[in-house]
């Protein structure tokens, strides 16, 4: 591979890599630059911004799609970028760069009794991803998304370099940039809440259900579970269909297992010890087999279960358990779609269920979840209502057509598909789901307003106003 040097420091250069997310579906080439500091990052970006050309950060590639691809331009890989202060004693808020892992700061902040208040369904996204991801756990319905938990945030931007973003200063922009999808400029470091740490583990319920009727029943409910998730099985047939096991959990205080504290939180952050080899290039998923591991799931959860102490990362991270599990749907890679339908409109859900059972949609692995309302800026996923997610071979027959069916459902619903995960939405549709989206290309252009700051997803759905 051959090496470009950008600066006149021995680590800045730019090498030829491909890259894609951890769907696997559409890779793209990009120059891509490993700074070792934010200030080393600003020189690079710096020079490139004076040279010209698409810009973007990229960090661990956990987004599903083509969110941090480049192709063409120049890709900043920020993971060096990862040093992580101590929590304040008073504020409780900490100090972390871009590229340090939420496994990491939960490690570090775990060991002064402190934890983050949001978490995504795997630890290993970077805090600038969960950033301009503005990323959701399974308690968005009390606790909002990650946005609602950033202080502060140092913002590298084309137009007027290194600038200091909070609700105070710059809020538009700061909001901008709250799921902005990295098109506002990158983000360097940024100051998060975080909240005492109970302990290591939750107090978890479950209840498994029947059928998809039973299922949205026993989630339109009254929540009284800080945390709240239902995994469906959407390949059982007829009236099984739907059927569930419903997980909810609060915080479990003062319970200890024995194992030290520095342990315990040096294993939240360690690699996994299974992974699947990256020899094969076949498919390993097939809807039959996962068929009869969802029944076999089903059948083996309790009907009926209350109060039992679950570990933090059993709970939170189920899949981070098999390392690049994403290879088990072979060299096509998989598409994770993932919706959103208001309150108000459970008609229009039940439309989406009933497409993907008659198309026989072979969804894989699917959650659906309870947001609470609308916190962050215009390109933000979450709003009040029902969240859907499932895992697609992207090699299945038929699967472009389905979700197209079912883009068109959620945007009359007044609904829209998470941009992170997205890696095949039209863009006579992205307007008609974010109704913001001229604000946020307003806000991006007066801080980039040539337009450098670039990815292969904002180009596909025109997310940025042409440079003038």
């Amino acid at each position: 591979m051959s090496a470009i040097e950008l600066s006149a420091r021995p680590a800045t250069f730019a090498v030829e890599r491909s890259l894609c997310g951890w769907g696997r579906t559409a890779p793209s080439t990009a120059r891509v630059l490993t700074p070792a500091s934010p200030a080393e990052a600003c020189e690079a970006l710096d020079g490139l911004a004076e040279r010209g050309g698409a810009l973007l950060a990229r960090g661990a590639g956990r987004s599903y799609g083509d969110a941090a691809q480049n192709g063409g331009g120049t890709v900043l890989d920020m993971t060096r970028c990862a040093r992580i202060g101590e929590p304040d004693e008073r504020s409780g808020l900490v100090r972390a760069q871009a590229g340090a892992t939420l496994a990491e700061v939960i490690a570090q902040i775990g060991v002064h009794g402190r934890t983050l208040p949001v978490v995504p369904g795997t630890r290993h996204v970077t805090v600038a991803g969960a950033i301009a991801s503005d990323i959701h756990g399974k308690n968005h319905h009390r606790d909002g998304a990650f946005a609602r938990h950033v202080e502060s945030i140092s913002l590298w931007t084309p137009a007027a370099g290194v600038l200091a973003l909070s609700q105070q200063d710059d809020p538009e922009l700061f909001y901008a940039t709250l799921g902005g999808m990295g098109l506002t400029g990158v983000i360097l470091d940024a100051e998060l809440r975080t909240e005492p740490l109970g302990s290591w583990y939750v107090s978890g319920d479950t209840d498994r259900t029947a059928s998809l009727a039973a299922t949205l029943q026993l989630l339109a409910e009254p929540e009284r579970h800080r945390y709240s998730v239902a995994w469906l099985d959407l390949l059982a047939r007829g009236s099984r269909f739907g059927r569930a096991v419903l997980s909810r959990a609060n915080p479990l205080d003062l319970h200890h297992d024995g194992v030290p504290l520095r342990e315990r939180a040096r294993a939240l952050a360690a690699a996994p010890r299974v992974r699947v080899p990256a020899a094969s290039s076949v498919a390993l998923v097939d809807p039959r087999a996962i068929r009869a591991l969802n029944a076999a799931r089903w059948a083996a959860s309790p009907r009926r279960a209350r109060e039992r102490p679950e570990r933090l990362d059993r709970f939170f991270f189920p899949l981070d358990a098999l390392g690049d599990w994403n290879r088990l749907y072979g060299s096509r890679g998989l598409i994770q779609y993932q919706l959103v339908i208001p309150d108000g409109r459970e008609a229009d859900l039940d439309r989406c269920f009933e497409l993907i059972r008659a198309r026989r949609v072979p969804v894989c692995l699917a959650v659906l979840k309870r947001f609470g309302p609308h916190f962050g800026g215009p390109l933000s996923f979450p709003i009040g209502g029902w969240t859907l997610a499932a895992d697609v071979p992207a090699a299945a027959p038929g699967v472009g057509a389905a979700l197209d069916a079912l883009d068109q459902i959620v945007a009359e619903a007044g609904g829209r598909v998470y941009l992170s995960k997205d890696s095949r939405l039209r863009p006579e549709v992205l307007a008609s789901m974010y109704g913001e989206l001229d604000r946020f290309r307003a806000t991006a252009a007066r801080v980039d307003p040539d337009g450098l700051m670039s990815s292969d997803l904002s180009r596909r759905l025109e997310l940025r106003a042409e440079a003038p």
